[in-house]
Order: C-alpha cells, then sequence, then structure tokens
C-alpha cells in the first residue's frame, strides 16, 4: 500500500460538526500523508472550508444526517444517503481505506459491520479504547459495540487487541490480562472462567486475570471484557479524570500561595492534562471489520478529529484487519486440527 491513504469522515456527525470536524480534516490534511474525504452536505462543507482547502481534501455529497437520537438502523433503512452510510460505502468499494466519525456509534458500528462486512473468522466487532496508565497507557476492548458476549468473542477480543497494540504501542508481545474480580484463575463468573481457559490456549502473551487496578498500575498492555462492563468502565474514567482535573483546579487556587504554586507547577499540570485528555487519542477503532472505522467522541473537537484521521491512517498502513484475519484464521485452523485428533 501506498504511503498515502485514503480516509473518509463523516462531516455531519458529532455535537460540534460540521465545524469541528472539517477544521479537524484541515489540521490533519496539511499535518499527515492522507487524503481526507470529507463526506456531507457538499453546500454546508464548502462553507466551512471557506477558502482554505488543501489540495488533498475533497468532498462527496450526502444528503441525509443520522442524528444522536436515531436508531442504530437507520442508515441501512430510513436514511441509506446519510453521511455515516457514504463514508461505510467508499471503504466497502475501496475508494477510501477507513472512515472515521464522532456521530451516532451505533449507526457507525451497523454501518461498518453491515456494508463493509465483517473480517473471515470474526464473528463481532470490538471498540478498542485507550486509557493512560502509570507507565504509559493500557487497550481496553470492548468498550460498548457488544454488551453481552460468550469466551469465543472475547478470546477474537484478544486476538485484535494483540495486533492493535502492536500498533499503537510498538510492543511486540502486549500483555493481555482478563478483567475479573480476582487474579485467581478461579474467579470471576462462568464467562470469565471459561474465557480464561480458552486464551491459555491462543499462543499469545496471556498473563492471566486483571483487576480494575490493573488498567491503571501498567501491569497490563491489554485488557479484555464484554462492552457492557467495558464501557461502564471507560465512562467512569472519563467522569473521574474530569473530577480530578475540576477538583485540582479548584484547591489550586483557593489561596494566593497555591496559585503561587500552580503557576510554578504550571508544566507538571499541563503534561498530567495531555496524558488524560480524550482528544488526544482520536477514537476508537471498531476491530474485526473489513477495512478501517475510528468511533470518535460525540464532544470531539478539532484536535481530536485531526487525531482520529492519524489513527485511521496508522490502521491502514498496518494493514491491522489482515493480520487479525490471518491469526483468526490461524486459531480457527489449529483448533479444527485438534479437535480432530481428539475424535481419532
Amino acid at each position: 500500500m501506498e504511503n498515502r491513504v485514503r480516509i473518509a469522515l463523516d462531516a455531519m456527525g458529532g455535537d460540534h460538526a460540521p465545524h469541528e470536524i472539517v477544521q479537524g480534516a484541515i489540521l490533519a490534511a496539511r499535518e499527515y500523508s492522507v487524503e481526507v474525504i470529507l463526506v456531507g452536505q457538499e453546500e454546508v462543507v464548502r462553507k466551512e472550508l471557506a477558502d482554505s482547502v488543501p489540495n488533498n481534501i475533497e468532498i462527496v455529497d450526502a444528503r441525509e444526517v443520522v442524528e444522536m437520537d436515531d436508531t442504530a438502523l437507520a442508515p441501512l433503512r430510513r436514511k441509506r444517503n446519510s453521511s455515516v452510510r457514504v463514508c461505510a460505502n467508499l471503504v466497502a468499494e475501496g475508494k477510501a481505506d477507513a472512515f472515521v466519525s464522532a456521530g451516532n456509534t451505533g449507526a457507525s458500528w451497523t454501518s461498518a459491520r453491515m456494508v463493509m462486512g465483517m473480517i473471515e473468522g470474526v464473528s463481532r466487532p470490538a471498540l478498542a479504547a485507550i486509557l493512560p496508565n502509570v507507565n504509559d497507557h493500557t487497550l481496553l476492548l470492548d468498550v460498548g459495540a457488544n454488551v453481552d458476549a460468550k469466551p469465543n468473542h472475547l478470546r477474537e477480543f484478544a486476538v485484535m487487541g494483540h495486533f492493535y497494540a502492536q500498533m499503537v504501542f510498538g510492543i511486540e508481545a502486549p500483555r493481555i490480562g482478563l478483567l475479573s474480580i480476582g487474579e485467581e484463575e478461579g474467579k470471576g463468573n462462568e464467562l470469565t472462567k471459561e474465557t480464561f481457559r480458552v486464551l491459555k490456549e491462543t499462543g499469545l502473551n496471556f498473563i492471566g486475570n486483571a483487576e480494575g487496578r490493573d488498567i491503571y498500575n501498567g501491569n497490563t498492555d491489554v485488557v479484555v471484557c464484554d462492552g457492557f462492563i467495558g464501557n461502564v468502565v471507560l465512562k467512569a474514567s472519563e467522569a473521574l479524570g474530569e473530577m480530578v482535573s475540576t477538583l485540582l483546579r479548584d484547591e489550586m487556587t483557593r489561596s494566593l500561595p497555591r496559585k503561587v504554586g500552580a503557576l510554578l507547577a504550571k508544566n507538571g499540570f499541563a503534561g498530567l492534562k495531555r496524558r488524560m485528555d480524550y482528544s488526544e487519542y482520536g477514537g476508537a477503532p471498531l476491530l474485526g471489520v473489513k477495512g478501517g472505522c475510528i468511533v470518535c467522541h460525540g464532544r470531539s473537537n478539532a484536535k481530536a478529529i485531526k487525531n482520529a484521521i492519524r489513527v485511521a491512517r496508522g490502521f491502514a498502513l498496518n494493514r491491522i484487519d489482515q493480520k487479525i484475519r490471518e491469526k483468526v484464521m490461524d486459531l480457527h485452523a489449529r483448533e479444527h486440527d485438534s479437535s480432530v485428533l481428539a475424535s481419532t
């Protein structure tokens, strides 16, 4: 694949669309070797672009918009000319390598799964989120695509998380933990107990059960769970980070000496904010679909969109979907061989 990739961007999706989305596209087009396809109502997008149009940005018209209160099936049934559906069409047709959206998460999920299709051997896609830990970062998946999951689904999440962590963290053998209520193998519910067994047989660097604290203490690189638990962890983490930032700001401005201290520690606080800022990570990839799909926070600003495009570009260049397919097919082949041997 050439170094320049094509990313379809849902210009109409998100709390601050289209302005922040278009501005993020401009930032990405100027900073990265990427072609950005802005998908949305053409006259609205052109107005936002004004005269500052880099030559690596183009517009594809899409007349409909999936709102946040629309159902996940809206782009498949009622709004087939919506911006998120057209983005998925572009990837499916080979006209884009990946798409990015800060709009309706369910609509992005269904568009990617039903229009772009699933990777052979993967039964469920998973949303993967990057969270800060004391050393670097932890990849958590699934964070909302599947509220119910079976052991084979969690095994697939582990395989997909392995390759994505290799790309974003640069770690050859990411440490994979299974989120549970205790470190011992026998702890947890029936889902985690059975998943523990199957993860031991994957050939991945599975280190066993991970407790909630292991997401943040640096003991794991990838933590696997079902989407119900993962979404609760993600949103609680976001709220906790915002609360800590607010309380810290309040405490540091209560008196003149504290204000002076805060001024002296300004660079340190700025560094802490960057590590906890969701916009630094861009968005969560939907792993398991053909091509790339990056789902952004609904309140994403231009910086978050720019970084999401960077993530989508890296996803395409590293052929993460192909690597996931190869590994999953290898696992299925080994399982088949084992079952044949067991029956003879």
